[in-house]
Formats: structure tokens, C-alpha cells, sequence
């Protein structure tokens, strides 16, 4: 078999639509079609069930996808081991963030295209349950994010800092002057908190539970710069790390008396993937932030 046949594949597991996939990779519907009939006939078994214009993975399909992926995987790391020697002069680097870190993420960028000017960067702002899902399927390098409750065996993880849980609301609300503020009070107020795929909802959530309080979460939101303008403009209420908040001069941010709920940011990589240089000069940079 060979490694285009094994991208063919993936390609057309990702999207499920032959032509889709083939448009994907450049080239004719016609010759994916062939190439994966080709694989299929190589290994004797159909990796795909065809149902008119649909297709849909065989279980056999699933099994194998995963020997694809590290076999793809295993190609592309040792071009990157080769292209590693020529000292940074070419290649790219694909960083997750969640929103809550893009603070510390612009000066490392900064610092990164300074000293590497040859490397181009892509960043990906998303949900942590999306970046970390990328992460694992090696479509990212790196995700700057806040550690989940249970750490994933397959990532490794540096610890960036830590940053407390607060209660966020407009300067012109009537909370603005409190020292302190328990759960069961902010229970009452209409919040707006950010979708549950935000590691952050989870953790919030988790904490009204924990405490057997059940929030009154009146709107959630998928971008964070509008939750922020919202809360901002005295409509809801919200409960965020404080470091999202920090450079926003029209909120205030209330320390949670219950506990000291507090998240820790880290950088987390693939624990099997190949350290690139380019991956460990910007950890390297971003650690220092």
C-alpha cells in the first residue's frame, strides 16, 4: 500500500463523501474512488460501505484508520526530523488556544517571528473539547488551554500559571463593590457563560454541583470577546479566569468565597509526536512570558 492510498482514505473518513475528499486533495473523484477500491483490494477487506452517493466506514474501516493515521503520522515526522537540520529555516507551526490565554500568546508570537522569521504560524482559537481532539489527532503541534480536571494520558503538560475563578460583572452593577461573593447569590442573577465545550463552563458547572446549586444561566455563548461585551454592557453576569479579564477596564472581577477556584493554564503536546525545533523554541519562549 502507499502513503497517498492511506491519505485518500483518512481524507474521505474525515468527510465522508468521496467527492468532497477528492476535491480536498486536488485531484479527480475518479482516481480517489480507484486508489481506495486499490487499497481495499490489497488488504481484502472493504473499508467503506456504498449506499448510492453516500458511504459510510465499516467496522474494519474504523480499525484501520487507526494504523493509517500513525503509519501518515510516522511520513510526516521524519520529514520533520529532516527538515529540523536545516536549523529552523523553513517548516510551520499549528498552535490551539483557548481564549483565555491569548495574553500571554501575542508576546511569545512576537518574540517567536522575531527569531524565526522563516517559520510560518497557524493559530486556531476554539473550545478546548475541539483543540484537545485536534491535538490528539496530530492537527495541532500545540494547545494553550486550561487543564482539564483529568489529564489525558496521551499529552504531556508544562505548567504556565495558575488563575482564579471570578465572579465578572460591570462596573456600573450593583455588585461592583463587593470584596466577596458566595455561589449561592450568584446562583440568583442571570448569567451568560460560554458554550459547554469551554473548559471553563465545565469547571463552573462542576462547582455549582459540587456546592448543590443550580445556576440560572439564562444565555451561552461560542465567542468570548461578545460574552465579554455583554457582561460588559450590564446585561448578564458571567464567571471567568480572572486572567481573560484582566485588561478590561469596564468590568471588575469578584473573588467566589466558597473556595479558592482556581485553573491551571498550560501548554500541552502530543505525548507520541515528534518535538520539532520550531515546537521547542516557542515553548521555550512561551514558558518565559
Amino acid at each position: 500500500m502507499e502513503l497517498r492510498q492511506l491519505k485518500y482514505f483518512l481524507k474521505a473518513k474525515e468527510l465522508m463523501n468521496f467527492t468532497e475528499a477528492a476535491n480536498a486533495m486536488h485531484i479527480s473523484q475518479s482516481t480517489l474512488s480507484q486508489q481506495i477500491k486499490q487499497l481495499e483490494m490489497e488488504i481484502d477487506t472493504p473499508l467503506f460501505n456504498r449506499i448510492g452517493k453516500r458511504i459510510q466506514l465499516t467496522e474494519a474501516g474504523n480499525v484501520f484508520a487507526e494504523f493509517a493515521k500513525k503509519s501518515v503520522r510516522s511520513s510526516e515526522e521524519s520529514l520533520l526530523a529532516m527538515n529540523d537540520l536545516k536549523k529552523l529555516s523553513r517548516g510551520s507551526l499549528m498552535i490551539g488556544v483557548s481564549y483565555g490565554l491569548r495574553s500571554i500568546l501575542v508576546p511569545a508570537v512576537k518574540n517567536f517571528i522575531q527569531n524565526y522569521p522563516q517559520i510560518n504560524l497557524e493559530i486556531l482559537f476554539e473550545t478546548t473539547d475541539i483543540l484537545l481532539k485536534k491535538l490528539s489527532d496530530a492537527e495541532l503541534d500545540l494547545v494553550l488551554s486550561y487543564q482539564e480536571a483529568h489529564p489525558a494520558e496521551n499529552f504531556t503538560y508544562q505548567n504556565l500559571f495558575v488563575s482564579e475563578m471570578m465572579f465578572v460583572t460591570s462596573t456600573n452593577s450593583e455588585f461592583s463593590k463587593l470584596k466577596k461573593i458566595n455561589l449561592k447569590t450568584i446562583a440568583e442573577l442571570p448569567l451568560a457563560m460560554p458554550f459547554d465545550g469551554f473548559s471553563t463552563t465545565h469547571y463552573v458547572m462542576d462547582l455549582f454541583k459540587q456546592n448543590l446549586i443550580s445556576p440560572n444561566v439564562k444565555m451561552k455563548i461560542n465567542d468570548i470577546p461578545t460574552l465579554i461585551e455583554i457582561v460588559e454592557n450590564g446585561i448578564f453576569h458571567t464567571i471567568l479566569a480572572d486572567s481573560t479579564v484582566n485588561d478590561r477596564q469596564n468590568l471588575v472581577t469578584i473573588p467566589i468565597t466558597e473556595n479558592k477556584a482556581e485553573r491551571k493554564a498550560v501548554l500541552m503536546q502530543l505525548k507520541e509526536a515528534y518535538q520539532t525545533e520550531a515546537m521547542k523554541s516557542f515553548s521555550e519562549m512561551i514558558m518565559k512570558i
